[in-house]
């Protein structure tokens, strides 16, 4: 079964995320299988679980890991840790939850000093694979007002990130079409928008699509899958005759 271009476009914007507190192995494995037979953009992931997943075949999708997950106080110098773990272990992505409190109560030389901590360890984590190490700023925009959604932005690009994105999906509501088209209008070209937290079919892809978004975190990709009319199963044949392959 070849894969229409328009169907690999949608999937090459997707992050699968994988990230509830009580995940269990079978589903991390599914996790894995999907990352490994379609052409999605990254499989994502608690710093726990990275080692596992980079000791396995996930094909050209990349490897994410959230840092500081979910709600962002962790103090900087601790989340530099976690991303020089999570890059080491080989994970070339960090969702990094931005300190919401600090942001909130105006303690802006905090956030920066905050960013400047995050961008450093990740220049500094040396990744087994030498891949392209890709920095997602988590803003949870369903804490903020748009005033702050507004200094966020301003921070984030002159820490030079390299994606804003909305949420966690663990706050009170996550992504908006609204907060996707306001961030997108605030930040230059070579910055993306992630669109994540209540992404679960694939209409709601497209809209965000059409908002900005280049990024999708969501953790439906299966059924996404299915509504897209891709058969896993004759992907999973195609993928072991080509192995068969001298």
């Amino acid at each position: 079964m070849n894969l229409q271009n328009s169907e690999i476009e949608i999937l090459k914007t997707i992050d699968h995320a994988v990230l509830k507190p009580n995940l269990n192995l079978q589903q991390l494995e599914e996790a894995i299988g999907l990352a490994y037979l379609l052409p999605i953009a990254s499989l994502c992931v608690h710093s726990f679980w990275v080692a596992h997943v980079a000791s396995q075949d996930i094909g050209k999708t990349a490897l994410s890991s959230v840092i500081g997950f979910p709600l962002g106080a962790t103090p900087a110098p601790i989340k530099a840790l976690e991303i020089s773990w999570a890059i080491r272990t080989g994970a070339s992505e960090m969702d990094v939850v931005i300190n919401i409190g600090a942001l909130k109560n105006g303690l802006l030389q905090d956030v920066k000093r905050e960013l400047d901590i995050i961008t450093s360890a990740v220049q500094l984590a040396e990744h087994p694979q030498k891949a392209k190490k890709v920095i997602k700023l988590i803003l949870e925009t369903c804490y903020l007002t748009q005033e702050e959604k507004k200094i966020a932005v301003e921070l984030a690009c002159n820490a030079n990130i390299d994606f804003v994105k909305t949420s966690t999906g663990f706050g009170d509501y996550g992504a908006t079409i609204e907060d996707v088209v306001y961030l997108r209008e605030l930040l230059p070209d070579h910055i993306g928008v992630k669109a994540s937290g209540g992404i679960k079919t694939l209409e709601d892809v497209q809209e965000m699509i059409a908002a900005g978004a280049s990024r999708i975190g969501t953790s439906s990709t299966l059924r996404i899958v299915k509504e897209l009319g891709i058969d896993l199963e004759s992907l999973k044949e195609e993928r072991k005759l080509y192995e068969l392959l001298p």
